[in-house]
């Protein structure tokens, strides 16, 4: 099972990084990297950066496969009976931060976390999903992003993607700010009750349908003008996602809780954010539109 999908995800970095290139016209940084014998974490992967292309500004798209002796404290608050066991994890995620306000940026993850506790079974489950964050926002685009996603899930239960629809408007909030980090999407983690094969064919599902779900939106936005004052909100927006990232993310806290490789874990963050105090849109305006009708749970199908 490692193997099979580590070999998928492999070709899934290698297709997404391939289109993407393609779409921005710029080529891909490709970094590989391994933790030695002697880390605390072991295990190699790639990571992929392009950064200062004409269409992303930064997009990141990183493959890891690691073990450790312990699992972190973050993958073991709904599993307390694995807490110390020794571990394998590997998967793909990507955050994409386009130049154009009008072009969403997107996150994407899939990944699998083998287990082992003394004197018990190995446990396997896999986790993942995507999710949305428009800055200029589009109900056609959201629409889109979320049938596609439910597309994906149909397969494996009429109960997915209402499932992992609201987990995911859940997860992807600003607790501190009581606001939603963008139009949501889907999330799942620690699932295995499809039984190993078809959790795993869930997973895959999810990772291979990301560019059916994105591309179509770049396409419709990517050459719509704007201006200073877009790309000034756009850079206040992306502070939002950075507030995220470090404060609440998982997979983050993951990362750095297991002595994972810091500059790979970060690759979700942009180039260039900004804060204001108390910033209030004028009522009526797209940025306000952003707030009351989109950073709110919505039903989009």
């Amino acid at each position: 099972m490692v193997e099979v999908f580590g070999a998928y995800l492999r070709s899934l970095q290698n297709e997404i990084c391939a289109q993407i290139a393609a779409l921005d016209g710029s080529a891909f940084l490709t970094d590989a990297w391994e933790k030695p014998a002697g880390d605390k974490l072991q295990g190699h992967g790639v990571t992929r950066i392009l950064e200062g292309g004409a269409l992303f500004e930064r997009a990141g798209c990183g493959f890891s496969q690691v073990r450790g002796p312990q699992l972190p404290p973050s993958a073991t608050q709904h599993r307390p009976e694995l807490a110390g066991a020794p571990f394998e994890a590997m998967g793909v995620s990507l955050v994409f931060h386009p130049r154009n306000p009008y072009v969403p940026t997107v996150h994407m993850n899939v990944r699998m976390i083998a287990a082992t506790a003394p004197g018990r079974p190995p446990v396997c489950w896999f986790g993942g999903g995507m999710d949305l964050t428009p800055i200029y926002a589009f109900e056609e685009d959201a629409r889109h992003f979320h049938r596609t996603c439910s597309d994906a899930l149909a397969p494996f239960g009429d109960d997915k993607y209402p499932r992992f629809k609201q987990w995911c408007d859940e997860y992807f909030f600003l607790k501190h700010r009581q606001e939603a980090r963008g139009i949501g999407g889907i999330f799942f983690d620690d699932f295995s009750e499809l039984g190993l094969e078809r959790s795993k064919a869930m997973a895959q599902a999810v990772g291979s349908a990301f560019l059916d779900a994105y591309l179509p939106i770049v396409a419709r936005r990517k050459d719509t003008a704007y201006g200073e004052r877009e790309r000034a909100f756009q850079l206040y927006r992306r502070g939002r996602y950075v507030e995220f990232n470090l404060v609440w993310d998982r997979g983050t806290h993951f990362g750095l809780q297991s002595g994972g490789r810091t500059e790979s874990i970060l690759l979700s963050m942009p180039p260039l954010a900004s804060w204001a105090y108390q910033l209030q849109p004028e009522p009526g305006t797209p940025e306000d539109d952003l707030t009351r009708k989109f950073l709110v749970p919505r039903e989009w199908l």
